[in-house]
């Protein structure tokens, strides 16, 4: 008689794990795979920030007159099968301590989710930002940057 109980009360139990382990695995990979995809992006605004850092700090050289730079942004086309933009913005902020400089902030956006990431690069007072947008698809995506006589140091995205 003692089995018979005891199956009695395993069997609710086992036809509850074999549904309810399904869901919870499924759940949480959901959670773990928009988790991975979140990070590769933040990854990919961080090496953005820092080519778009590195470029003007080169450029902001005295022994550099004026000239026009294009590297090519050597990014991968999709994050897991998304393709994901990025656009830049430029804001003047000023420091007691520091004086003066501008920080660009980027945001980059995955297509067809609602993962986002922004990023900031700060820069001098002598630079600007053409609005302009890069988008993960074309393989020429390039940034553009340009010293003029002025001192004055224009970035951009390219094609």
């Amino acid at each position: 008689m003692q089995p018979t109980i005891e199956y009695m009360i395993l069997i609710p139990v086992l036809i509850l794990q074999i549904f309810l382990f399904p869901i919870m695995v499924g759940a949480v990979m959901g959670q773990w795979t928009t988790d991975r995809q979140a990070l590769e992006l933040q990854q990919t605004a961080s090496s953005l920030s820092g080519i778009i850092e590195q470029t003007y700090l080169s450029l902001n050289h005295t022994s550099i007159l004026s000239c026009t730079f294009n590297s090519t942004l050597n990014f991968p086309a999709t994050i897991e099968g998304f393709n994901y933009t990025a656009k830049a913005t430029l804001q003047a902020v000023s420091d007691t301590t520091y004086g003066s400089s501008q920080v660009l902030t980027l945001t980059l956006t995955l297509k067809g989710t609602q993962i986002s990431t922004t990023v900031s690069a700060t820069l001098g007072q002598n630079v600007q930002w053409e609005n302009s947008v890069f988008a993960s698809n074309p393989p020429t995506n390039c940034l553009i940057a340009q010293k003029l006589p002025t001192q004055t140091i224009q970035l951009s995205f390219g094609s």
